[in-house]
């Protein structure tokens, strides 16, 4: 029987919705922080690594039975603004992630270049990177969803992983609405497993201020989690901005080693 619960915590001054279902076993563990700076989640961070387990498996080819995968978007020549398409294959076979939007693809820039390539030099003094100095975001849209695949196979091997995690930068619109839940502003993360069904669905906790950090990390007892939804701020980011109008950028993503689908 499907059980859905939501819970509502009170977290650096603004509520943050979990919501998830349990299809079996224990409930999901949940890593969220934010803060000024990056001392601000660190803890948070490492936490949500040790829980994982295991190494960091860098570029290794799997499949490997644990440790956790790391994308900083920072490799690749570290202040170079480098556009990609949809699917976004850079880390597909070296780390078995596959990035997809309904926008015209992604960026990997620093806050600067990001500004410059979108037209919007506002851009770099409101960004702040967790892992210097690069960011990540979808082009003409603010949707992102990460699917999995087993290491060293391409696209060969499906997988799922049994926990994910996201760095944000500048996410100011908090889920203080009448209707909590509701916020279309908001940064929200959903975790699916391989029919599509949302398991766990959770607004990322808001920071106001220019260029603060969050963090959103879930895990699950084992690897259920065969896609994640990322939907940052309220729009796309762009050549125009309005303080209403949360803009929000990525930075790394954490998530356990992608196990092959049965």
């Amino acid at each position: 029987m499907k059980v859905k619960k939501a819970i509502y915590r009170f977290f650096m001054g603004s509520f943050v919705l979990l919501t998830f279902v349990n299809l079996s076993g224990a409930a999901p563990a949940v890593f969220q922080a934010s803060g000024p700076n990056a001392a601000s989640i660190q803890n948070s961070v490492d936490q949500f690594r040790t829980a994982l387990g295991g190494a960091n498996n860098g570029n290794a080819a799997g499949p490997l039975a644990t440790g956790r995968r790391e994308i900083n978007w920072d490799g690749g020549g570290s202040s170079a603004t480098s556009p990609g398409g949809t699917p976004f294959d850079v880390f597909l076979n070296i780390r078995g992630g596959r990035f997809i939007t309904d926008g015209s693809g992604f960026l990997q820039a620093p806050a600067a270049g990001i500004g410059d390539f979108l037209g919007n030099p506002f851009y770099a003094q409101i960004f702040r990177t967790f892992s210097p100095v690069r960011l990540f975001t979808p082009i003409g849209s603010n949707l992102t969803e990460a699917q999995f695949f087993v290491p060293g196979s391409g696209a060969g091997i499906p997988a799922t992983t049994r926990g994910f995690g996201v760095v944000f930068t500048d996410i100011d619109v908090a889920d203080q609405e009448s209707r909590p839940g509701q916020c279309r502003a908001c940064t929200r993360v959903e975790y699916l497993d391989v029919n599509g069904r949302v398991l766990f669905s959770g607004f990322a906790p808001a920071s106001p201020g220019n260029g603060n950090l969050s963090f959103l990390g879930v895990i699950f007892e084992d690897a259920r989690v065969a896609s994640v939804r990322i939907r940052t701020g309220a729009v796309e980011a762009g050549p125009i901005e309005f303080d209403f109008l949360d803009v929000v950028m990525m930075d790394d993503f954490i998530y356990g080693e992608p196990q092959a689908i049965n």
